[in-house]
């Protein structure tokens, strides 16, 4: 899976509000890393998702995680090009061309990561951001929302997986056109309504896909995905405002690094798979322990390397292709 990987460097000390706003999406960016952690361990040691009946572990693992932060991903991915699209707009004579540089060297991060991870949708992000993030961009807000919606719908009722990327990618474009920060500081009263509203239905559609034996790929499987992932976010959003974002820090950590963390749980899980073999039988409880260790790994190199840097590795070489130019990675030094 990737990341939304449209950081939120250079795009502090804007607007009155943004950087709050770009705290919360970091969150959210890293709560989605530690879900997507565990799936693709799952999926890169090509450990077999059930052997006889599905029990309770596979269930918990196609209902909690197996396409639940892959939307999330997405979502931000949309949003955070809107943000970045805007933070150079006062910068730069032709923001877009900037905006296609970026996307366009993310397509050799995902060529390169494909190779280790065939499954990985870095190079997808590139292409499909290229073909629909950059032409949405010329159009009306109210176009963008309606296209999102209707995409979305239609990559649901096709199956899900990578057919929701386009109308998701719109969705989170159209979230950040109509404004994050309206919805970030939502009453905590209003956020708690939203809330119970999609969990409830996202429990009933999770309940309604055991019950109806399907696994993913399918309509049914694809909407209790999305339902669930919008859950998981609002309900994230709610523990921000309640509990604040000093708490959740190591995670915005992370999602400030999504790239690097993306590409590094990748290396680990395929070192790690030459001494646990998952490949023979399923063991959710040996593979959901080797992604949150991790997940673990990434939070902790983050939050160490963030002290003195102001990007990732990763994360300052794709700004630095883009901007064509070496960016200064200290924060004791000069932007």
């Amino acid at each position: 899976m990737l990341t939304p990987l449209q950081g939120a460097e250079g795009i502090q000390g804007g607007k009155g509000g943004e950087s709050s706003r770009i705290t919360e999406v970091d969150i959210l960016r890293g709560f989605a890393l530690f879900g997507i952690s565990i799936v693709n361990t799952v999926g890169i040691s090509k450990m077999p998702t059930v052997d006889a009946e599905p029990g309770a572990a596979y269930w918990a693992y196609e209902t909690l995680l197996h396409q639940r932060f892959f939307p999330i991903f997405s979502f931000l991915f949309g949003l955070s090009f809107g943000l970045f699209l805007d933070s150079v707009r006062d910068r730069v004579n032709s923001p877009r061309f900037v905006m296609l540089a970026r996307l366009g060297f993310l397509v050799p991060f995902g060529a390169l990561h494909r190779i280790l991870q065939p499954d990985e949708v870095l190079l997808s992000y590139a292409v499909i951001g290229i073909a629909v993030l950059l032409p949405a961009s010329f159009l009306p807000m109210r176009w963008v929302a309606v296209l999102g919606g209707g995409g979305t719908l239609l990559g649901v009722a096709l199956g899900g997986g990578s057919l929701i990327i386009p109308g998701i990618f719109l969705v989170g474009l159209s979230v950040q056109r109509y404004g994050f920060g309206a919805l970030a500081n939502a009453r905590v009263s209003r956020m708690l309504s939203a809330w119970a509203t999609v969990l409830s239905l996202a429990l009933a559609l999770d309940v309604w896909q055991i019950g109806a034996g399907v696994g993913s790929r399918t309509p049914l499987a694809a909407a209790a995905g999305m339902m669930t992932a919008a859950a998981y976010v609002v309900g994230i959003m709610l523990l921000v405002r309640t509990r604040g974002v000093g708490r959740l820090g190591g995670l915005a950590a992370v999602g400030r690094m999504a790239l690097t963390g993306y590409v590094g749980a990748t290396v680990l899980i395929l070192a790690t798979g030459h001494f646990i073999n998952l490949g023979e039988a399923p063991r959710y409880g040996v593979a959901f322990s080797l992604g949150a260790c991790v997940f673990a790994a990434e939070l902790a190199f983050s939050v160490v390397w963030l002290r003195w840097a102001r990007y990732g590795p990763l994360e300052w070489l794709w700004r630095c292709l883009t901007w064509w130019r070496i960016v200064p990675i200290r924060k004791s030094s000069g932007a």
